[in-house]
């Protein structure tokens, strides 16, 4: 099978509006997460969130694009040609049938359901703009950048919650090495901070009101982010011939269902994802040295992440880092894995570890090296970056130092 690299990343969040904001963020143990800032936010109980602020869409698109773009669609255009740019590819002629696009995505154009929904039910009005379906539909974004830069090869969204962008990229690592791509844009967005989108999680009550703090023993829920993260996956061999500056190697993926709750998770799912993830990279426990973790800040998931990586590296466990960088940029939901991508690559490329921050006490059910409040400075080799998802969905993906 085909080798696959990473030549080129972008991304817009609440840290930052582009790579090197976001990763000087980490570095320094920044938190993105503020109050919330929108329509109707003195109605809801949670007011907090990993808000992008200061996004004037006008700066990038056009009057017409933005009555065709949700901004959950802007976000992945920004954050695609960023990566695009940086890996210095043109899609003209060949090479353009045989690239794709590949995103995720939970919400979808949750912007638009939630204004629409307030223009006819609230302000009584009849009729909604031609454009809402286009705009609202998950795979507009997917159409949107396959437009954009042509092209012609596959083309799709994928939704599985919290795990919609581990899945598609994982799912562009398998086209690129299998031959069915040359080259596969691919990550994912989010932008349900609006009204409707923060009202329909306070339903779960896994928010938490003041702060997301992973690990720690005094966490009370996770925090919602927005934004996107967009990558260019390409064939060794191309990028090489090309002279593109590689980034990091992907090396395995593996997926699971835990087919046991919708909403709680199984440490067994998660073993058997992050276990497969490595199998697959040809990768043995002690390869391992980082490991970006989902890490919501809600008691459940952290301690069934724990467990599931204690009993996935054995011994080993003790010799790991494992840290949330959700503590900064938010929960994104179906975007959340391709931002802590970044992470990863910023790992095995600078040898810069980010912070699990907010981290206050010690809890004996996550007693784990979760790199807390600061930095660290550590060689590693190869990585791994864990999602699971609401209905016990799981994807792993596992990088190397190129």
């Amino acid at each position: 099978m085909r080798r696959v690299v990473i030549t080129g990343a972008g991304t817009i969040n609440a840290l930052g509006h582009d790579v090197g904001t976001t990763l000087a963020a980490f570095r320094e143990g920044r938190c993105g997460i503020t109050q919330l800032d929108f329509r109707d936010v003195e109605r809801l109980s949670i007011q907090i969130g990993a808000q992008v602020h200061d996004w004037t869409p006008e700066t990038y698109f056009n009057r017409q694009q933005i009555l065709l773009y949700d901004k959950f669609t802007q976000f992945t255009l920004l954050a695609a040609k960023q990566a695009v740019e940086q890996a210095g590819l043109h899609f003209e002629g060949a090479l353009g049938f045989r690239s794709g696009v590949i995103l995720g995505t939970a919400g979808g154009g949750l912007n638009t359901w939630d204004e629409n929904y307030r223009a006819v039910y609230e302000e009584g009005k009849n009729r909604v703009h031609p454009f809402v379906v286009p705009k609202l539909m998950n795979n507009a974004a997917a159409s949107h950048v396959s437009m954009e830069f042509g092209l012609r090869g596959p083309a799709f969204t994928v939704a599985t919650a919290c795990a919609s962008s581990n899945h598609a990229m994982g799912l562009a690592f398998q086209m690129v090495r299998s031959g069915a791509a040359e080259v596969m844009l691919s990550g994912g967005s989010e932008a349900m901070l609006c009204f409707g989108g923060v009202k329909a999680w306070e339903g779960l009550r896994v928010m938490s009101k003041d702060a997301c703090r992973p690990f720690s023993a005094n966490r009370n829920g996770m925090v919602q982010g927005e934004g996107a993260g967009v990558f260019v996956f390409e064939e060794y061999e191309h990028a090489r011939a090309r002279g593109a500056e590689i980034l990091a190697e992907v090396v395995g993926f593996a997926m699971s269902s835990d087919a046991q709750d919708i909403v709680m998770p199984s440490a067994q799912g998660a073993e058997r994802a992050i276990t497969g993830a490595m199998v697959d990279a040809g990768l043995n426990r002690e390869d391992i040295g980082y490991i970006n973790a989902h890490g919501t800040g809600t008691a459940a998931n952290d301690k069934t992440e724990c467990a599931a990586v204690a009993h996935a590296f054995g011994h080993h466990a003790d010799r790991l880092m494992m840290s949330s960088t959700k503590s900064m940029h938010g929960h994104l939901i179906g975007g959340t894995g391709a931002v802590e991508l970044l992470a990863c690559i910023m790992a095995l490329r600078e040898g810069v570890i980010a912070p699990t921050i907010g981290y206050q006490e010690p809890d004996p059910e996550c007693a784990l090296d979760v790199v807390p409040n600061e930095a660290r400075e550590a060689r590693v080799d190869a990585v791994l970056s864990n999602a699971f998802a609401f209905g016990g969905l799981n994807a792993v993906i596992a990088l190397r130092r190129a």
